[in-house]
């Protein structure tokens, strides 16, 4: 018998990355260096969920594919921090950020897809 797994919401999916995010930058040692990284990968981490939640009051369908576009653009720029800190770590923190990177790379695909079917629909 098959049977099809529901995907998890993905606004419920960024809200997880967010704090998975949170607790990486609680983790990593504060430098001169991670300080700027850690604020950079807080701040674009965080807001691709806030860009989705936003989109979800969305009045019209522009102001929705407009949302779903800068989380779209939050998620490549998470993920680009992402590799600049797993780059720079130790090999403990680079074990933890395996998963997170890999995520991170899922959640910038289906904003990508989402963004192309959102951008097709509206001209029909």
């Amino acid at each position: 018998m098959k049977y099809e797994v529901k995907p998890e919401d993905i606004r419920q999916r960024t809200f997880k990355f967010g704090l998975r995010i949170i607790a990486l930058c609680k983790e990593l040692p504060r430098n001169e260096v991670n300080r700027i990284l850690i604020n950079q990968v807080l701040r674009s981490g965080t807001s691709i969920g806030a860009n989705l939640e936003e989109a979800t009051g969305a009045h019209t369908k522009s102001e929705f594919i407009n949302c779903t576009n800068i989380a779209r653009r939050e998620a490549r720029e998470t993920h680009y921090w992402l590799k600049l800190i797993y780059e720079i770590s130790n090999q403990m923190i680079k074990n933890k950020m395996k998963d997170l990177i890999n995520e991170s790379n899922e959640i910038v695909s289906i904003l990508v897809v989402s963004v192309k079917n959102l951008q097709r629909n509206n001209k029909k």
